[in-house]
């Protein structure tokens, strides 16, 4: 059987990948580490078993070579996407029913796979076209890194749970201990707290600001849930919690920290920047 024959399916053009495919997967990851942190990350710690990595992982081929992929999981993420590629992606997705709770990616990716499955699925709850990615090597001489912001112990999770819980509903515009009371992101912030990932200020049993690295690869981490207590906002702790985050992550994890903000979201865009993060490409999501 020939690559393209046990690669592409009759119907879609598309196939669910498994470890054979596993170099062939890394390397069109690698092309792009950045925009692919987050499914990156994923297959370099599980390879590409479902159970695994927390969802299929589909490929579409081109000339006898994989060209494109689409992580369908919790998310459903377009990866090196052609637009040959998405289409395959959407007619699988379309098929096989809504399983996912957003659509994130590449923002041309993205979008046209959204238009391909918009006539098929329910409404979007919300559609964020324009999301700027971020990027830095060395952080702004200009903004001293505020030390308070500290590791996470494990024994504060407790204290931290709150502050990820207003900021994921925040964020995402739902709570997240709505399905299963919690259980299931509880364990996900304290993963990210015992891997020595989650960052915070605390004082006086309260989070001022808090942070975490929730993907890491060999190239580049991602910082995500950036939050500052409603409290203290307008005060520009944010810089010096960020820079205390970037000194962590480089010295830690990786040799780039990167991140994607919501292009409205105009105070954390200029906070980053001054912190000496840089514009690199953009994202689009869409949240059911």
């Amino acid at each position: 059987m020939n690559v393209v024959t046990r690669l592409l399916s009759p119907a879609s053009g598309v196939r669910v990948l498994d470890h054979a495919d596993l170099d062939e997967a890394l390397e069109l990851l690698s092309r792009d580490p950045i925009d692919n942190a987050f499914i990156g990350a994923r297959v370099e710690a599980a390879g590409l078993d479902p159970w695994q990595l927390g969802g299929e992982m589909w490929g579409h081929a081109s000339g006898g070579r994989l060209t494109s992929l689409c992580f369908s999981g919790a998310n459903l993420v377009p990866i090196n996407a052609t637009s040959e590629a998405v289409r395959a992606f959407a007619d699988r997705a379309r098929k096989q029913g809504r399983r996912c709770s957003s659509i994130v990616g590449p923002r041309e990716a993205a979008l046209e796979l959204w238009n391909h499955l918009a006539p098929h699925w329910q409404p979007a709850r919300e559609v964020r076209p324009n999301q700027p990615v971020m990027a830095l090597r060395e952080p702004s001489p200009s903004v001293a890194p505020d030390f308070r912001v500290r590791p996470v112990h494990p024994a504060q999770l407790d204290v931290l749970m709150p502050a990820c819980v207003a900021m994921f509903t925040e964020e995402v515009g739902v709570s997240p201990v709505a399905a299963d009371g919690g259980r299931m992101y509880r364990q996900r912030v304290a993963e990210l707290v015992n891997a020595g990932r989650a960052f915070a200020w605390i004082e006086g049993g309260e989070v001022v600001f808090k942070a975490e690295i929730g993907a890491v690869t060999r190239a580049v981490c991602q910082i995500q849930g950036v939050w500052v207590s409603p409290k203290f906002r307008g005060r520009r702790i944010s810089e010096g919690g960020m820079a205390a985050v970037v000194e962590y992550a480089l010295r830690d994890f990786a040799p780039v920290v990167s991140l994607y903000v919501n292009d409205f979201n105009v105070p954390a865009r200029a906070s980053y920047h001054r912190v000496g993060f840089r514009e690199v490409s953009e994202f689009a999501s869409v949240l059911f």
